[in-house]
Parts: structure tokens; C-alpha cells; sequence
């Protein structure tokens, strides 16, 4: 029986399984300056030529986030520290804080929820 099976059969039983279910990911995020029009203004005369647009452009400094979220919104998000590579090793001790985070951000799903993640490498280590 594969995967999608299982849970189908999952949902049958408990409708509302899909609100346990906290999932986990990494993304790259930039890190940007960001100014509003209002902030950018300046003051002209009419003869003077029109001010440059302000437009937000990538940044060359990006950081690595972790994020794990339910159907209600994030349950905890860590940066992960310039130059650190996430691997199994990294993964595995952000892993053995979750439950913590869960409990304190989820108290109602403390003791019965479930983990989903893809299947990124550190993610499918035996240790992990």
C-alpha cells in the first residue's frame, strides 16, 4: 500500500488529521533594504529632473531559513548561521527542539501530531 493510500484511509478514520500535520522546510531569503516611496522623497523644484524611482533589488547577502508550519500559521522558523550547511547533523538537533516549539506554540496538538518533510538529503539520512 503506498503512501497516499495510507493517508486517504487516515483521513477517513480522523477528519481532522490535516490539522496536525506540521511541516517543515528551507528556503533562501535576501536580505533587503527596504524603503517606502514616502521615505524616499525628496524636495524639487519643478524645473529640477524627476527623481529616480525607488526599486527594492536583490541583495548579494541571503541566509538560509527553516521553517515549520501547521494549517493555522508558522510554529517556528530559525535562521540557520552564516556558513553552517544543513546537514543531517544540524538538522537532526533543529529536529529535537520541535517538539518543544509544539508544545509551546500548539498546546492542543502537544501530544498527537505528526511531521512531514521532504525528502531533501539531510532530511533522509538514517540518523534522521
Amino acid at each position: 500500500m503506498d503512501i497516499c493510500q495510507d493517508l486517504l484511509g487516515r483521513l477517513k478514520i480522523e477528519q481532522n488529521f490535516l490539522d496536525k500535520v506540521v511541516t517543515g522546510d528551507e528556503s533562501w531569503v535576501f536580505d533587503y533594504d527596504p524603503k517606502t516611496k514616502r521615505q524616499s522623497e525628496e524636495w524639487h523644484t519643478k524645473s529640477s529632473p524627476r527623481p529616480k524611482k525607488v526599486r527594492m533589488s536583490r541583495s548579494r547577502m541571503k541566509t538560509m531559513i527553516i521553517a515549520f508550519f501547521d494549517s493555522r500559521g508558522i510554529v517556528h522558523k530559525e535562521f540557520v548561521p552564516p556558513g553552517q550547511t544543513v546537514n543531517h547533523a544540524f538538522y537532526t538537533d533543529v529536529l529535537e527542539q520541535l517538539p518543544k516549539w509544539v508544545q509551546q506554540v500548539r498546546r492542543d496538538i502537544a501530544d498527537d501530531w505528526v511531521l512531514h518533510h521532504d525528502n531533501a538529503p539531510a532530511h533522509t539520512a538514517l540518523s534522521i
